[in-house]
């Protein structure tokens, strides 16, 4: 079985995986309301550079038209890559908590799902200031009295990996914070899974063989770092930008000035994720353990 690089793609356990043709990258936002947060970028499997897509609408993408993309384009045919910038899961030393003994991740979105049933737009918010929940969030203000910042294992190694430092999903405000964006992303994640019924399959959660679409945590920094940039600062220029990308093994960006830092994150996380697709060792990362691949997640491209 041949990758988009036209080589053998297959786990550290043998199990193979299918090449795919497409792969897209979400930056995304838990924000409420109007936002700009979300931007889509995709590249195709060769080397040619990654193009923005424009949002239907024709002004901004939500994080309903971004479901209502993806589940379009499994309808279309060929096999997809996506990876949204958000944590797929909680710190399941916490989560556990919520849920009966043996409850996954998947049964925490549906949790969650159903916690926040009602808010619009999957927003998730709601589940955290549920009185069953909230004393885990950090909500606002200054740090709660004795709360301390829980950590999913995937983020301790990507700190260990050097590829940056995520912020705990239960840390609910602030102009970086990730919190919403990872709630509305367990929404989105429960109501694909409903509504592609088996052709969508969520790594490391389940095994991405042959599904049209499989969809991956990503964490934009990962791939700056990757791309041999070692400042945190947001990259808005254009020439930093494709030289990002030429050393990832792409070709220039597509996409209209000005360049926001949502715009050049989702584009250089298109193609990463392409870059990182071929590397077997990618999909069997030495510090994933099955406790933590059914439970917490990970985020693609760390080692651990």
């Amino acid at each position: 079985m041949l990758s988009s690089a036209g080589v053998a793609l297959v786990t550290s356990d043998s199990e193979p995986i299918a090449p795919f043709d497409r792969f897209v990258a979400i930056d995304w936002s838990g924000a409420v309301g109007a936002y700009d947060g979300v931007a889509m970028a995709e590249c195709r499997a060769g080397a040619d550079g990654p193009a923005l897509l424009p949002p239907p609408s024709g002004r901004r993408w939500t994080r309903t038209a971004v479901a209502e993309w993806l589940e379009a384009q499994v309808a279309g045919g060929g096999r997809i890559l996506a990876g949204i910038d958000c944590a797929f899961s909680l710190p399941f030393a916490v989560a556990a908590g919520y849920l009966p003994p043996g409850g996954d991740a998947r049964a925490l979105w549906a949790l969650v799902d159903r916690v926040a049933d009602g808010a619009p737009d999957f927003h998730g918010a709601g589940f955290a200031r549920h009185a069953d929940y909230t004393a885990d969030f950090w909500l606002r203000g200054p740090r709660p009295a004795g709360w301390v910042e829980p950590h999913r294992a995937a983020e301790m190694a990507c700190r260990r990996d050097g590829l940056g430092a995520p912020d705990s999903p239960f840390k609910q405000f602030g102009p970086k914070t990730v919190g919403p964006g990872a709630l509305a992303g367990m929404r989105v994640l429960h109501h694909l899974r409903r509504r592609l019924d088996g052709r969508l399959a969520v790594w490391p959660f389940e095994a991405p063989a042959a599904q049209p679409l499989v969809m991956v945590e990503i964490f934009p920094r990962l791939f700056w770092r990757r791309s041999g940039r070692t400042l945190s600062a947001k990259v808005r220029d254009r020439g930093e930008l494709d030289a990002a990308l030429a050393r990832l093994g792409s070709g220039p960006a597509a996409a209209p000035d000005p360049l926001t830092d949502h715009a050049t994150d989702a584009l250089v996380a298109a193609a990463g994720l392409r870059a990182l697709a071929v590397d077997p060792a990618t999909w069997s990362p030495p510090g994933l353990d099955p406790a933590t691949a059914r439970t917490e997640g990970w985020i693609f491209g760390v080692r651990g």
